[in-house]
């Protein structure tokens, strides 16, 4: 406890929360107040999903990930997907293409054995579509009432090609801020399923393996500044934690940040902004300005990012903050997600 330092509202909390996984202010309290400090401290400058280290002469980027999604099959995916995608994109907003995966699955005791076939073989289809093959793994069951039906972890290693550097801290002012298409998908398609929410249009989740779209981007030009996968806590956390990795500020213009009609309907129905709801399938971008362009075309000409947009820009005030411009011409402060929107989107 002594060594906690301020502020401290975890000191308010002795048990978890389910906050403490939400990908926002609390998640990071709780690896940089705990976690950190009983590994020693050592931490990059920014926590990432991934990390790019040295090894026998290459770069490699190395993930790890635990997929505790609710359902666990909603429309456009299910765990399955989830638990490939997810660590390959990881690996992809370092630069590198995923080589190779480990799937360690957890049962619950009871769960139908067709349930764990369909997930086994969603996983499998996931892997070959992303072209990366899972070579070890460990099953393990938990008694009945411990667990979910099915809980996955993968971990995946990755060369990182040579001149590519993907950091937060290489961000600077002037930078253009492009996203490769609409928000919010993935988490209005687990809620509506979960809580059994029916639209006009079904939201399906966006769920996709995003190494080839990242390739297709560096071969415009290996200086991107950084690539992040705006999952846990959305694009609102994904650019909170790139400002205050990079001490610049942001600005986004509102109206540019790509909302399908259903999403938007579907969030304002239920009270929640779509900056916060998670995705599974889109990236966010921070591009020189004179590569922006060529960027944004390469990125339009694929097929994972036909709807890539400019959404604002990096600038020197506010640094550590983003703002929003309105479509009314006023401001607005898009905060750091506190704790969890949806519950087990991932």
């Amino acid at each position: 406890m002594l060594s906690w330092t301020c502020p401290t509202p975890l000191r308010d909390r002795p048990r978890v929360v389910m906050g403490h996984g939400g990908g926002g202010a609390m998640s990071a309290e709780l690896v940089e107040q705990v976690f950190l400090p009983a590994l020693g401290g050592w931490a990059p400058a920014a926590l990432t999903d991934s990390a790019a280290v040295e090894l026998g002469g290459a770069r490699i980027a190395f993930s790890t990930d635990s997929f505790v999604v609710r359902p666990l099959f909603f429309p456009g995916g299910s765990i399955g997907d989830l638990a490939v995608n997810g660590t390959v994109n990881d690996l992809a907003m370092s630069g590198a293409r995923a080589a190779y995966l480990s799937c360690g699955v957890i049962l619950e005791e009871g769960v139908e054995l067709d349930t764990v076939t369909r997930v086994a073989e969603a996983l499998g289809a996931a892997a070959r579509t992303a072209g990366v093959r899972v070579v070890t793994g460990d099953t393990k069951v938990v008694e009945a009432g411990h667990g979910d039906g099915v809980y996955i972890n993968t971990s995946g290693i990755g060369l990182v090609p040579s001149g590519v550097d993907l950091r937060p801290e290489r961000v600077v002012p002037g930078d253009v801020v492009i996203v490769s298409g609409a928000i919010g998908v993935h988490g209005m398609a687990i809620l509506s399923e979960r809580e059994n929410l029916r639209f006009d249009i079904e939201i399906e989740s966006d769920c996709a393996a995003l190494g080839g779209l990242v390739e297709t981007m560096l071969a415009v030009t290996p200086d991107l500044h950084v690539l992040r996968d705006p999952t846990r806590g959305g694009l609102a956390a994904s650019l909170n934690e790139i400002a205050a990795a990079s001490g610049t500020g942001i600005v986004v213009r509102e109206r540019s940040v790509p909302v399908p009609p259903p999403v938007a309907s579907a969030c304002a129905m239920l009270g929640l902004d779509p900056m916060y709801v998670a995705n599974e399938g889109k990236l966010v971008a921070f591009v020189p300005r004179e590569h922006a362009d060529a960027v944004l075309a390469a990125m339009r000409a694929h097929e994972l990012g036909a709807e890539a947009v400019v959404i604002g820009e990096v600038v020197e005030d506010h640094p550590g903050m983003v703002v929003a411009r309105t479509g009314l011409g006023s401001t607005r402060v898009v905060d750091m997600p506190l704790g969890e929107q949806l519950p087990r989107i991932c």
